[in-house]
């Protein structure tokens, strides 16, 4: 899966009206859903993808919702920029064909692998420096600890911290700080839903955030509700 896309499958989802910094996917498993965009409201539609900072929200009490969440700045979020007409903020969905001619799936699915597929596929080949190779391998392992700084990639690739901020851009489309970031409320997000028993202060902490404020701030932000609102208003079928 590509790591700046965060995707999960739930039931039951309804969420109060947000906007939020990521582009957000959301397509129905099952039954058309209601959902209101930009003050718009929307009745049994299939799906829809929005720009950052537009506010909406989604009721789909009965049915099942693949939400997929794209890092702006990374190099399929610029793609997905760029299948917007000037001044649209959303594209809705009014049935299965039209999503899967949209995304231009494979096969006749909208399954959040076949749609990440398709995305991915749109992408021109990047063959990926192993400096930055390693340093993605480095966060896989590491991303919990709190004491990362730009210092602590620049020492394990032998380059200035400028210089790999600059190779991991070019090459991702996205910082450094944000593929961190990403890759920690991923593991954040998978763990509020997946282990509601536990405090959302030890995951925070456990995910390499200094304390829970810190989650919320940063979940608010990606995608306008925090960690408490996922773990009450839904049910997780699976993350990806």
């Amino acid at each position: 899966m590509n790591p700046f896309i965060l995707a999960l499958q739930a039931r039951n989802l309804t969420v109060e009206i947000h906007h939020h910094s990521a582009y957000q996917i959301v397509l129905s498993n099952d039954m058309p859903f209601n959902s209101t965009i930009n003050g718009t409201l929307h009745e049994r539609i299939h799906g829809f993808l929005i720009k950052p900072q537009v506010p909406h929200f989604c009721e789909a009490e009965k049915g099942t919702l693949n939400v997929l969440n794209i890092e702006p700045y990374s190099n399929i979020g610029l793609e997905l920029a760029d299948r917007f007409k000037a001044d649209q903020e959303y594209i809705v969905f009014d049935s299965p064909s039209e999503t899967s001619a949209f995304f231009q799936t494979t096969k006749a699915s909208l399954a959040i692998n076949h749609i990440v597929d398709a995305l991915i596929a749109k992408l021109p080949a990047i063959h990926y420096d192993e400096r930055v190779t390693k340093i993605v391998d480095y966060i896989k392992i590491n991303y919990n600890e709190q004491s990362i700084t730009p210092q602590t990639f620049a020492d394990i690739v032998f380059l200035s911290p400028s210089r790999l901020a600059a190779l991991f851009k070019q090459q991702t489309g996205s910082s450094l700080s944000k593929y961190l970031l990403w890759t920690r409320l991923r593991q954040a997000i998978y763990l509020t839903l997946s282990e509601k028993d536990r405090s959302l202060t030890e995951i925070a902490y456990d995910t390499g955030f200094y304390d829970l404020p810190q989650l919320n701030k940063y979940m608010y932000e990606m995608f306008g509700m925090p960690p408490k609102a996922l773990k009450f208003n839904s049910e997780l079928i699976a993350i990806y």
